[in-house]
């Protein structure tokens, strides 16, 4: 398999609830006008705490400074892996559950920090660029590595990067994080960008007034209900995560979706925000997927991971995880 190193270089940050108001004419250009701002990496992901955006260098001019913008420090660069070759972003999903074994756990071993994000189309493996010499020397008996570079993707060896640098001790993983798992149920979709114009009221209407009199698809008594909402527009791809009732509200013939009406449920993970720096959360959760062969979607958010699997799954694969709740990452 191809490992392609993208030519993005990104930024996550979160936007406060509160000042949203402040970023919606950057976000709806991000997500509406890509040709306008040149932005080719833009993902925006509500949950209960904020949004979180992950964005590469054009895209972020559209934000404003502000005290409700939080940014992660560092660059961080897209991997994405590539069975059979051909386009990244146009290529089947491995799935996390795939890349547990081969992507995952080897970064985890030698504490690297990764930023997981699943779309309809692909699974990206974000890393600090700092980190990338590393990354590469971990992953390379096991995949091809190659760079994107003006679309084109080349040898990542002939790139410069040199192993000059001592080899760490593999760490011992921390233990896992608390998990929850909402009531309402999910859907990965997509939509063709031709499309993208007749929903776009609908769309904004999801993306920024969740908090308002619209949003009416929570049970008042449901107190284990949690707002989670996810846009992706990579390389002129779009992706979409939304609750079933969300889904609702979208014309039917619009939405790419399975003949079966696949719906998924949320493992979310984490009681306290988790920070940056901490190896092993994704791993964790990936290799006991894989080891279950349950296939999964992964999104990381600014303060919290959240896991998708097959509604079916949701009670074994909870079982799994608390059972090495008492042992190590």
């Amino acid at each position: 398999m191809e490992l392609h190193i993208l030519e993005h270089s990104l930024k996550v940050a979160s936007i406060a609830k509160e000042g949203i108001q402040f970023f919606t004419h950057g976000l709806i250009k991000l997500a509406f006008l890509p040709s306008k701002t040149r932005c080719k990496f833009f993902t925006l992901t509500e949950t209960p705490e904020d949004y979180t955006i992950i964005v590469d260098e054009e895209g972020f001019k559209e934000l404003p400074v502000s005290e409700f913008l939080s940014v992660a420090e560092a660059t961080w660069l897209a991997l994405n892996v590539v069975s059979g070759g051909g386009s990244s972003s146009s290529s089947q999903p491995i799935g996390v559950t795939k890349i547990a074994k081969s992507v995952i756990a080897p970064l985890a071993d030698h504490n690297i920090s990764v930023f997981m994000l699943s779309t309809y189309q692909t699974d990206f493996i974000l890393v600090r660029e700092r980190d990338l010499p590393l990354v590469m020397h971990t992953l390379s008996s096991e995949f091809t590595l190659l760079r994107v570079v003006n679309g084109e993707a080349v040898a990542a060896n002939s790139l410069g990067v040199t192993n000059g640098f001592v080899k760490p001790k593999l760490v011992q993983r921390p233990v896992i994080h608390p998990l929850s798992s909402p009531s309402n149920m999910f859907c990965v979709t997509s939509l063709d960008p031709v499309t993208l114009p007749s929903v776009a009221t609908i769309l904004m209407d999801v993306m920024f007034y969740s908090s308002g009199v619209k949003e009416s698809a929570a049970p008042s008594d449901d107190l284990e209900y949690i707002r989670f909402f996810s846009f992706s527009l990579i390389e002129g791809y779009i992706s979409l995560v939304m609750d079933e009732e969300t889904q609702k509200r979208f014309p039917l013939n619009v939405l790419f979706t399975s003949a079966s009406g696949e719906l998924w449920k949320m493992v979310r993970i984490g009681g306290q925000p988790l920070g940056f720096d901490e190896c092993g959360i994704v791993a964790q959760i990936s290799e006991s997927l894989a080891a279950a062969d349950i296939p999964a979607y992964y999104i990381s958010t600014f303060k919290f991971d959240h896991a998708l699997v097959p509604e079916e799954n949701i009670q074994s694969v909870i079982g799994a995880l608390r059972t090495n709740e008492g042992g190590g990452q």
